[in-house]
């Protein structure tokens, strides 16, 4: 069986997808993976894959270079003929499926979260839900990683013959998500891993390092991402360096090493407006970090409030700075609870195989 996943970025689908590429070469499938080029695309190939590359804008909606994405795509699929398409991200789940539909290819769409398109108002929104409702007609199955994002969803695109289910995120590797250490909480450290773009929560953690800090000196607040100032809500690296400047938080840049990066944390906070399900919060959880996060669509599923973190208020500095102040009260031993609480969360509900097995039940189903 020959699988193409096209997803907005390489580095996309070599963090996210790798576990479901793995399985399903190893039974002997041949997988094309469809994305812009950038440092993962060689890994992707290391794998095994077929890589193709295409050209994506994934912030900007110029209907002349979406047209050529469409174009693209078409011309990939036309040329690699797969038996099915796996497409994740705004564009490919919309140009794709235009384009696999032109082709009679099938297709299973992943809506991992449905962002600023449904978070916000205004003429590219809906523009951006138009072009879901022409584009999903005729898809063979939409995954959702939460229950409100499937209502909403639904209820604002309007397909009432939408085929619709549901997963628990990307899910985590939990053999390779795994503390080696015990909690370290002296010196206390936060951790926020997240694209800084403002719908993320990114200036709500910041300003709330910046109180802390004033009657916590000794507490560190790092923050792990990339800027991405081309983004119409992306954090700009002036404003970033003004907290850097006066030391209420240590940025560290992008890695691709998260696991690293999580280990010596005490803490790992994401104050997001809406989500699918967090992979941050996922490997956080599977760490045994005790999380803290907003009580919103996708990040509220991998949280019970109190067991393994604290929930805050959406877009709130002050609620989110009573729960970081609170869990700096917490002793050591109940801190190592609230961990492992996390990690049996995860098992129980997120763990990888659970998603690919969806993945293989439901192509086997479309396919027979």
């Amino acid at each position: 069986m020959r699988i193409a996943i096209t997803v907005n970025t390489s580095w996309n689908i070599y963090n996210f997808r790798s576990g479901l590429i793995r399985v399903l070469l190893a039974q002997g499938h041949t997988i094309i993976a469809v994305a812009p080029k950038d440092e993962f695309s060689q890994r992707l190939i290391d794998m095994g894959c077929i890589y193709r590359d295409v050209t994506m804008n994934n912030t900007g909606s110029n209907p002349i270079k979406d047209l050529k994405l469409y174009t693209q795509l078409k011309t990939i699929y036309r040329e690699e003929k797969p038996d099915i398409i796996y497409q994740y991200t705004v564009k490919p789940n919309i140009y794709g499926s235009m384009a696999a539909k032109s082709l009679s290819i099938p297709v299973i769409n992943n809506v991992s979260g449905l962002g600023t398109v449904f978070l916000n108002k205004g003429i590219t929104p809906r523009i951006a839900k138009l072009l879901y409702r022409q584009a999903f007609q005729k898809v063979e199955l939409v995954f959702f990683q939460n229950q409100d994002d499937r209502k909403d969803f639904t209820d604002q695109i309007k397909l009432p013959r939408l085929k619709t289910k549901l997963l628990p995120g990307s899910g985590i590797n939990l053999s390779e998500f795994k503390s080696e250490q015990e909690l370290v909480t002296t010196p206390f450290t936060f951790l926020m891993i997240a694209r800084l773009i403002l719908d993320k929560g990114i200036i709500e953690y910041l300003d709330a390092a910046r109180e802390l800090k004033k009657t916590h000196p000794e507490v560190t607040f790092q923050l792990l991402g990339q800027l991405d100032e081309g983004h119409a809500r992306g954090l700009s690296a002036s404003t970033l360096q003004t907290y850097i400047d006066d030391g209420s938080v240590s940025y560290l840049g992008t890695s691709d090493q998260v696991k690293a990066t999580i280990e010596p944390c005490s803490c790992v906070v994401l104050p997001s407006y809406r989500e699918g399900t967090p992979k941050t919060l996922l490997e956080a959880s599977a760490m045994s970090k005790p999380i803290v996060t907003t009580d919103v669509p996708g990040c509220r599923e991998v949280i019970i409030d109190g067991q393994n973190g604290y929930l805050c208020m959406v877009k709130n500095t002050t609620d989110l700075q009573k729960k970081l102040e609170k869990m700096l009260t917490l002793d050591h031993d109940t801190l190592v609870e609230m961990g492992k609480a996390g990690r049996k969360l995860v098992e129980k509900k997120f763990d990888e195989s659970i998603i690919i097995n969806h993945y293989l039940t439901e192509t086997y189903k479309i396919l027979s």
